[in-house]
């Protein structure tokens, strides 16, 4: 049995662009921010006083913004322990979980995939979220050797 892969940073950028209707914007810092209908669902944040390393109090520089569809979502990321996700008191109330980069090898693919998909989904339109669905059904039905898309992309 194959081993499922680690996530690495070109796994975010590949499966937030891979998402419909997204655009990619400069953020601060030119860090890219992915957007669907002008929100952002995904991105790439520089190194602020609320998010340091807790031994060195140096900034952390490699911290990624994913949104949530609720707070309760977002508890039960940060809250469990074998997550690598967390939050800092800026994003106390906002619909968003953190991640550093150099952590993301602690998630397969297939997890931080199903973490885009869901930030997406947060910021999608109903609309939009609901023909992409659909769109995902389709393909899980597929027989053996259908579109070979059986989870979107990932």
């Amino acid at each position: 049995m194959t081993r499922p892969r680690p996530a690495r940073v070109a796994d975010v950028h590949e499966i937030a662009r891979g998402m419909p209707h997204v655009t990619v914007v400069p953020g601060s810092q030119d860090n890219p921010v992915y957007q669907v209908g002008g929100k952002s669902f995904v991105f790439f944040r520089n190194p602020r006083p609320d998010a340091v390393d807790p031994d060195t109090g140096e900034r952390y520089d490699d911290v990624i913004v994913f949104w949530v569809a609720s707070e309760a979502d977002k508890q039960a990321m940060v809250g469990d322990p074998r997550t690598p996700y967390f939050t800092t008191p800026h994003f106390a109330g906002h619909p968003s979980v953190l991640l550093r980069a150099s952590r993301l090898g602690e998630i397969t693919r297939q997890e931080l995939a199903e973490v885009v998909w869901d930030a997406w989904l947060a910021r999608a339109s109903r609309r939009r979220g609901e023909a992409w669905l659909s769109e995902r059904r389709r393909e899980d039905a597929a027989p053996e050797g259908g579109s070979g898309a059986s989870r979107g992309p990932g």
